[in-house]
């Protein structure tokens, strides 16, 4: 509890400079994987009619914003999107970005972390998504239990995420190097937090790999259906369909 309470403190911390500290960090290829995860996930549906999409560690709401985008793509008719996030730091900033689609009641914001989402009902979400916040849980099997719980059968869950390499490559090196010491560079200067940019990427080393993550969501119910990597595997895209 202390552990995630600190994690949670820090994002209080860099949630001012968080979103320009991404589109710096990631060369602005963040929005394409967004956008792409978005996009893939509707067509794992079965059903034409979406009435929620669940964002789970949704930051800042750049994720929400992406979804809003798709859905006009995939001529989804979606009924609403929520947005939940332990940070209330970055739930402040989400709602200045989303202000006219809260006035509009077609998004709505809670605070609340991953491994209870007590505002959310038993099967009652089509998409469910949770965007480089997973690796950021304590306990990562409770909130994939919750995530199990939420979603409807049939129901979707997408997960980007900075996932840890089975085996390292030559490749990886060098983009490991990037992360653990150019990354907390980066980031530490432009926020003034060099503590949280260092646990970001240590954070990687210390998460789940791909194969092991499609492990524990089966143990949940949820088939994994999709998984692609990114700019040489920095980032992965992982999509799963809840069976029962």
């Amino acid at each position: 509890m202390h552990k995630q309470k600190q994690i949670i403190e820090m994002f209080d911390q860099i949630a001012p400079t968080y979103d320009n500290v991404n589109r710096i960090l990631s060369l602005g290829m963040d929005n394409n994987w967004r956008s792409e995860a978005c996009n893939k996930a509707f067509g794992f549906l079965e059903s034409h009619r979406v009435d929620v999409i669940l964002d789970v560690a949704c930051g800042t709401g750049d994720m929400i914003m992406h979804w809003e985008k798709s859905n006009g793509k995939n001529a989804r008719d979606v009924g609403k999107i929520i947005g939940i996030d332990p940070s209330e730091k970055m739930l402040e900033i989400a709602q200045t970005k989303l202000k006219n689609h809260i006035l509009s009641e077609k998004v709505k914001l809670f605070l609340g972390e991953a491994k209870d989402l007590k505002q959310i009902q038993k099967d009652s979400v089509d998409i469910l998504s949770i965007a480089y916040g997973l690796r950021n849980v304590v306990d990562i099997q409770a909130a994939l239990r919750e995530f199990a719980r939420v979603l409807k059968k049939g129901g979707v869950l997408v997960i980007l995420e900075f996932t840890k390499k089975e085996k390292e490559k030559v490749l990886d090196k060098i983009t490991g190097f990037y992360t653990q010491k150019i990354l907390p560079f980066i980031g530490g200067a432009i926020s003034k937090n060099y503590a949280a940019y260092k646990y970001l990427p240590t954070s990687v080393q210390g998460f789940l790999s791909a194969s092991t993550l499609k492990d524990k969501l089966m143990e949940e119910g949820i088939e994994t259906r999709l998984i692609k990597g990114y700019s040489a595997g920095i980032s992965t895209l992982l999509i799963g369909v809840k069976k029962h």
